[in-house]
This record gives C-alpha cells, sequence and structure tokens, in this order.
C-alpha cells in the first residue's frame, strides 16, 4: 500500500478521496490554484501545494505542475478525482513516465472509451448492444443532415468527446438541425478541443441506468446499477439505486454486458457503464443499449456504496498498489435503496444559471451522509462547478430512503447565494417519481409545477420580521411601562412587499404582517405561532433574513426611510447573468432584433449561456466583444428607448 499519494483534484471529490486515506493510514497531498488557497480540501489534507492561477487552464488542468507536486512531496501515485485529468491519456502516461502510479485505467483504456464513436465500434465487436445512429469521419454538415434524417427524428447531436451534457442538442425535426449542429459544434471546441459530433437516434421514453464495474486490469465485477434519469440540461440532479423496476433478468443481462465491456479493454479500478433504456413497456433484458463508458470515479458513487456496503476509493487504492480485485462478483449483494441530491449554487427560475455567493450560513441535518468541499464562509467561485454539496440517504426500501432524502433537504440551511434546495424537495415530492416512474423527460415536461414558488405564509414572514427587528436580544428588548413599542419592518420578496410591525408582549412578541396580527412565544427551544410550533428557523446576515425549513424562503430587509431608484434598464439592456467569457455577439448597433433573438453567448461555468433581447427593437450600442471577460450584472447590449 502507498505511504502517500497525491489527488489532482478539489472541491468535495478531492475531500472524499483524503477521507478514504486517512482511514486507510495513508497520507494525502492536495494541490490548489490560487482561488482555492483557503479550500476545504486544503485543510483537510497533510499537505497542499499551490499549482497556479483560478483559471483550470492555469493549475488544475497542468498535468507538468501536479506531478512535480507529486514528485516533491514524496506521492507515490496520484488519484484524479473526476473532470480535470481525470480521463486524460497523455497524463496517465506522464504521470507514469515520472516513476508514480496512476490510480485508475491504463491510458489505453482510456483512449478505446474516449471517443463515443469509437468506444461504440469496440462494443458492437465485443456484444454490447448499442444505439442505432452515425459515428462516422465525415463531418461534413450537409453529410450529417443526411445521415440524421436517414436514422429518423428526433436525433441526439453529441460531441464525440464530450461528457456532462457539453455539446449535446436534441433535435426534433429536420429544419432545427443546421442550427443546433453549430452550436453543438462551437460548445464542443470549448470544452474539449474537438468539434466532432457524432449522431444517434433518441429514445422516446429513455431512461439513463448506468452499471458501476470495478477491474483489476483482467478480471471485471459489476456493483449493480444506479438510475439516473432525473436530469436537467443533460445533467443528473438526483440518482438513486438500485433502479426501480429492475428485474433480475435485465439486471443479470445489464452487468453481463458492463463487465464485458471492461475486460475487452483490460480495465482497472473504478467505471461507470452507461446504458439508454426503453422505459415505455418496463424494463427488459432486450431494451437497453450503450452509450459510453465513464473511465473514473462517478460523482454519483456514493449510492452504490451505501447499497453495497463497498468503499470504492479504498478498492481503488488497494487494486492501484497491486492487489487484485477485493471481491467475487457472488460475493456482492445489495442491501436496501439509496438517493443522492445534487446540491448546487443555480438560479432554477432563470433557467438554472450557475451562481456564485459567499455562504454566509451552511447547516446539514445528522442522519445523512453529505459529501461536500465546502465550508460555512467559503465562496462559491465562478471559475469552478458550483457544487455546494451532495445529500444522500438510505433506506430499507426504496419509499424509505426518499422519505429521508425529503427531510434531510427540508432540513438543509443555506445563505449567501441561491439554490436549487427548493427545487430538489420538490422532486421529492413528485407523485410520479415517489412512484418510480422517472424518465429522463420528466422534468422537462414537469418543470412548471417543480418551480413553482408557494405561497409565503404569514408564519414566516413573523419569523423573518422577528429576526429583522432582531428581537429577543434581551430579556428587556423592547419592553415599556404602558403600551407596547411598536417597530416597523419592511420586508421585500421578488417584487412583493410585506409592512410588518413588532412590538413586545408578556409572554413574547405581537408580529403584525400587511395588518394581521399574530402571537409568537419562545417556549421548549422552539417558536410558537398562534399556539402551533413553528417550523425551521429565522437568521439575519446584512440585509438579508432567511427562514429555513420545509420551504426555505429569503427575504431582503428593506430600509423604510429608503427612496426606491428607478434604473431604467428594463428590458433595454442585457446583462451578464454572471461572470464569464463573451463567446460571441450577433448584433451591431442600428440591427433591428425581435423578441427572442439570439444577441450573444456568454460562457460561464463551463457552459455556454445563449443571451436573447427581453423585447422587439433597434440595437442602440454594443457594450461587450468576443473574447472579453465580463463581470455579473456588466452591461452586454443596449436596446433604443421605446
Amino acid at each position: 500500500m502507498f505511504d502517500t499519494i497525491l489527488i489532482a483534484n478539489r472541491g468535495e471529490i478531492a475531500c472524499r478521496v483524503i477521507r478514504s486515506a486517512r482511514a486507510m493510514g495513508v497520507r494525502s497531498v492536495a494541490v490548489y490554484s490560487e482561488a482555492d488557497a483557503n479550500a476545504a480540501h486544503v485543510a483537510l489534507a497533510d499537505e497542499a501545494v499551490l499549482i497556479g492561477g483560478p483559471r483550470p487552464a492555469d493549475s488544475y488542468l497542468r498535468g507538468e505542475r501536479i506531478i512535480e507536486a507529486a514528485l516533491k512531496t514524496g506521492a507515490q501515485a496520484i488519484h484524479p478525482g473526476y473532470g480535470f485529468l481525470s480521463e486524460n491519456p497523455d497524463f496517465v502516461e506522464a504521470v507514469e513516465a515520472a516513476g508514480l502510479t496512476f490510480i485508475g485505467p491504463s491510458a489505453s483504456a482510456i483512449r478505446a472509451m474516449g471517443l463515443k464513436d469509437a468506444a461504440k465500434q469496440l462494443m458492437e465487436k465485443a456484444g454490447v448492444p448499442v444505439v442505432p445512429g452515425y459515428m462516422g469521419e465525415n463531418q461534413d454538415p450537409a453529410h450529417l443532415q443526411a445521415a440524421a434524417d436517414e436514422i429518423g427524428y428526433p436525433v441526439l447531436i453529441k460531441a464525440v468527446a464530450g461528457g456532462g451534457g457539453k455539446g449535446m442538442r436534441l433535435v426534433e425535426v429536420s429544419r432545427d438541425f443546421a442550427a443546433a449542429l453549430e452550436s453543438a459544434q462551437g460548445e464542443a471546441s470549448t470544452a474539449f478541443g474537438n468539434p466532432a459530433v457524432l449522431i444517434e437516434k433518441y429514445i422516446q421514453q429513455p431512461r439513463h441506468i448506468e452499471v458501476q464495474v470495478f477491474g483489476d486490469g483482467t478480471k471485471a465485477v459489476h456493483l449493480f446499477e444506479r438510475d439516473c434519469s432525473l436530469q436537467r440540461r443533460h445533467q443528473k440532479v438526483i440518482e438513486e439505486a438500485p433502479a426501480p423496476g429492475m428485474t433480475e433478468e435485465m439486471r443479470a443481462a445489464m452487468g453481463l454486458a458492463a463487465t464485458r465491456a471492461a475486460e475487452a479493454i483490460g480495465y482497472k479500478g473504478a467505471g461507470t457503464v452507461e446504458f439508454i433504456v426503453d422505459g415505455s413497456n418496463g424494463l427488459r433484458a432486450d431494451g437497453f443499449w450503450f452509450m459510453e463508458m465513464n473511465t473514473r470515479l462517478q460523482v454519483e458513487h456514493p449510492v452504490t456504496e451505501l447499497i453495497t456496503g463497498v468503499d470504492l476509493v479504498e478498492w481503488q487504492l488497494r487494486v492501484a498498489s497491486g492487489e487484485s480485485l477485493p471481491a467475487a462478483q457472488e460475493e456482492l449483494t445489495i442491501t436496501g435503496h439509496a438517493f443522492e441530491a445534487r446540491l448546487y449554487a443555480e438560479d432554477v427560475p432563470a433557467g438554472f444559471l450557475p451562481a456564485t455567493g459567499t455562504l454566509t450560513h451552511l447547516s446539514f441535518p445528522e442522519g445523512a451522509r453529505i459529501d461536500s468541499g465546502v465550508r460555512q464562509g467559503d465562496t462559491i467561485s465562478p471559475w469552478y462547478d458550483p457544487m455546494i454539496a451532495k445529500v444522500i440517504t438510505h433506506g430499507p426500501t426504496r419509499a424509505v430512503a426518499l422519505a429521508r432524502l425529503r427531510a434531510a433537504l427540508e432540513s438543509t440551511e443555506v445563505a449567501g447565494s441561491v439554490t436549487n434546495l427548493a427545487f430538489l424537495g420538490a422532486l421529492t415530492r413528485h407523485e410520479g417519481f415517489r412512484a418510480g416512474e422517472v424518465d429522463t423527460g420528466l422534468i422537462g415536461r414537469d418543470i412548471e409545477a417543480l418551480t413553482a414558488e408557494a405561497p409565503v405564509p404569514d408564519t414566516t414572514v413573523a419569523l423573518a420580521a422577528l429576526a429583522a427587528a432582531g428581537t429577543g436580544q434581551g430579556a428587556l428588548a423592547g419592553f415599556t411601562l404602558w403600551a407596547p413599542l411598536w417597530q416597523s419592518v419592511v420586508l421585500e420578496l421578488g417584487e412583493t412587499e410585506y409592512t410588518c410591525a413588532v412590538a413586545k408582549a408578556a409572554n413574547g412578541w405581537i408580529v403584525r404582517v400587511n395588518g394581521t396580527e399574530l402571537s409568537v412565544e419562545a417556549r421548549a427551544g422552539a417558536l410558537w405561532v398562534n399556539g402551533e410550533r413553528a417550523e425551521g428557523q429565522a437568521l439575519r446576515e446584512g440585509d438579508t433574513v432567511s427562514v429555513f425549513g420545509a420551504q426555505t424562503v429569503h427575504f431582503t430587509v428593506k430600509d423604510p426611510l429608503d427612496v426606491a431608484a428607478d434604473h431604467g434598464a428594463g428590458a433595454g439592456v442585457v446583462l451578464a447573468p454572471m461572470p464569464g467569457l463573451v463567446k460571441a455577439v450577433f448584433v451591431k448597433p442600428g440591427e433591428m432584433v425581435e423578441k427572442g433573438a439570439r444577441l450573444a453567448i456568454l460562457e460561464a461555468m463551463k457552459m455556454e449561456h445563449t443571451l436573447s433581447a427581453g423585447r422587439d427593437g433597434t440595437v442602440a450600442e454594443v457594450l461587450a466583444s468576443a473574447g472579453q471577460q465580463v463581470e455579473a450584472g456588466a452591461a452586454l447590449i443596449a436596446l433604443e428607448d421605446e
């Protein structure tokens, strides 16, 4: 076994690897960028080395600096985590050339599965079923259009070197193909340096089911399946294991296909074979097809660990150090059910736009597994993936595990950035999902209901008003000898304004919310409103009051003496929704545009975001150019006043 390993990654996966290494008595070395100098993984590791600037290209993608850090600190092996260099065969060869061990598959195995078209051809030879499509070298747009027309719509355009939904576009009719192809190729070039795409048939009621495999270079086993069908923008939101409705016949067939794929390339370490499944008539042994193989540990690996009792990172270290497979296939069993929800800093109503911010408050409940790479007080950086944590639960049945996930999310408290917490909670209450009726189109079909904002009860507003007023700071706070002394509080939530007043009463407080009076008492360690125990707690940070609970609400405290200024921008000015790189600008001053017209593309958080006109009008000014780095809120394009 190794004495010391270096983790060539950051965030929650670096913390995850460090914890398993420490449990095995192995020292860990972290690497970090200038933006991550105070990050959680740096504090957790036994040693840490600065490797460059905040841009991934200047730090976490600098393989030579990572190898240099490993040699300098006496590490014998490098664990790549996922993302960054984890599936870069050139990096693997450089690690081995330096006399170090790469904790993962060989460079040849990564190359075999790195390009989706070549991987599918290899899988066909190995007897693994593949989805009908075009995987040829001819990338002429007319040829690709003809291939798509022949396959039949809908089709998926997918970047050959892609992953994480980047360079992927769904095309439902022939006339939309050319524009979708151009967009996919542009995003693929940015993300992977390779614009090549493949075309495949889009399954109408698809489920995304993947199989966890583990090999020692000769033999491979599978650790059963995970269902990752709950997706938005082709990225996973909630994963679970095992898959709902899975039959023993289909599990055996998928497991055989997955291990056959792994053994065909001499796979070593943890990997995932992803399948697209036709869920229209139940799960069938002849209704699944190979999509791709991820030659690394997956983000959702914890659900597999919880149902099997296996520490996959421990297995990775043991096999990389020379051991054979730690268990035979017949020794692996499933116990219970597990879920993982990905908690992100993102603006759901704005189309799941990645967000930034400083986490002024962060608290997770006991009883759930939390894999996180941030702490209270940390900043969500624009340079990296905005994941806050993975909330993971396990139970004897699917219903129990899901109920525990719902409760865990309701007890999770985050302030300082917008998040998808409410959206995740809505998914756990979704009737179809609760029944196990899942497919990749579920979120898209029900997006309005899942993102609808529930009415805010007066009880919640009252708790916010108390926190905003700073009540309870002392035994005599708000006390008067004759009549209650009322303190005015104005709260804003979006465009809604709540006029409140708070006064001390004999047994607590009286709170007026838009003219309605509520009595509040503090007893038994909680606040009681009109005789009922209030769920959750309120916390004020600056001019923001957060009320946590089953419904988390963030109010802005308005200074009643403030006079709102009219900034006059409206839909006439297109602003950058987040820090990013202006990838392209499509209009010029004097040009007429219609509402919804594509004006520019902003690249941020590793994805492209199209900025559109909010109304019809004439372009007055173009305030940014392609290649320019802009801050959140920067004016990019202005239309003439109406």
